[in-house]
């Protein structure tokens, strides 16, 4: 009769990571986590447990990743302390990465699933994807052959509204959007990361560049690094205060600003060199600070000049993020 009770794998962290589950689940759980790295395929649990090797035990396996979900903060909290912190001892700031992520299902009856839009669709992919999206929170490490990586922290479940009257009330969370989830996940990371002493940056994409998310994340301290919209409501800096005059300081200055105009304009542009995915760029940039409403104050503006337009055929999001990233820093 084969044991319910495995040896632990040979792998450190991920015990580390399953200390929090019942003592019987402890190594269990660890081999899941070996399975995850090894499966090929569809990324389900069920290749997980056949990666593992553990097929006859597959229900105790279901009953261990329902455990580890129930605590997903904690063992997330124990990936913190045991894992990340000496990754990022050497860094002058701890980048948080912030992102929305579908990941395709089969089916007409998986609980939580919807039709989303598909970020990636392909030359013949459908604009939509039907399946779970996860609000996933990542911080960005420098690995000394593969660059720039993510490591994945933190998810949240998005389910729509409408989505939400086919999970049964038992079972049924309570409705976020995906920038309230955001927002969830830097207050779980800020008080855990604080403690670090490090400054925290974010980055996210346009969507996120919200006040439902903004204004969490400077209550926080944070730095966010995203994309305006090009026709984003910018107005100048106010001026200095006029003695004599009563009431509050202005926040906004008398001045729209149109990004458009100040592409337009020859002055102001700086030429320099950076790297991006391992390969040298040299990129033509322009940086102002601006006020702009949804952060009730002043943010720096970088324009990036592309030479096939505003976006060149082939520029990803996370090239646009790391000039940005880069610029900012120069220009702090």
């Amino acid at each position: 009769m084969t044991s319910s009770h495995q040896d632990v794998p040979p792998c450190q962290w991920f015990s580390r990571l399953a200390a929090f589950l019942d003592r019987r689940s402890v190594p269990r759980l660890a081999w899941l986590f070996l399975g995850a790295v090894l499966a090929r395929g569809r990324r389900t649990v069920t290749s997980w447990i056949r990666a593992a090797g553990l097929s006859t035990q597959f229900r105790p396996c279901y009953t261990t990743v329902a455990a580890a979900g129930k605590k997903a903060k904690d063992i997330a909290a124990r990936l913190v302390c045991e894992v990340v912190k000496p990754l990022v001892a050497d860094l002058a700031r701890l980048t948080l990465a912030l992102d929305d992520t579908p990941t395709q299902r089969y089916g007409p009856f998986v609980q939580g699933a919807g039709i989303h839009h598909n970020p990636t669709p392909g030359p013949a992919g459908s604009p939509h994807v039907y399946g779970h999206i996860w609000v996933v929170l990542g911080l960005l490490a420098v690995h000394p052959v593969w660059g720039v990586i993510a490591l994945p922290l933190l998810a949240r479940l998005y389910v729509r509204a409408k989505d939400l009257a086919a999970i049964y009330p038992q079972h049924r969370p309570e409705f976020q959007t995906k920038l309230e989830m955001a927002a969830e996940l830097l207050r779980w990371a800020h008080s855990w990361l604080k403690y670090l002493g490090k400054p925290l940056w974010v980055v996210v994409d346009g969507a996120y560049a919200k006040a439902p998310f903004l204004k969490p994340a400077m209550s926080l301290g944070m730095t966010v690094v995203s994309r305006l919209r090009k026709d984003a409501a910018l107005w100048t800096v106010p001026g200095p205060r006029v003695a004599g005059r009563r009431g509050r300081p202005r926040i906004y200055g008398e001045h729209r600003i149109e990004l458009a105009k100040r592409a337009g304009q020859r002055r102001g542009w700086t030429t320099e060199a950076f790297e991006l995915y391992g390969k040298p760029a040299k990129k033509r940039y322009k940086t102002f600070v601006a006020t702009w409403r949804p952060v009730r104050g002043m943010i720096r503006v970088v324009l990036v000049d592309e030479i096939r337009g505003v976006l060149r055929p082939g520029v990803t999001e996370e090239e646009i993020r790391a000039v940005a990233e880069r610029l900012l820093a120069l220009a702090a």
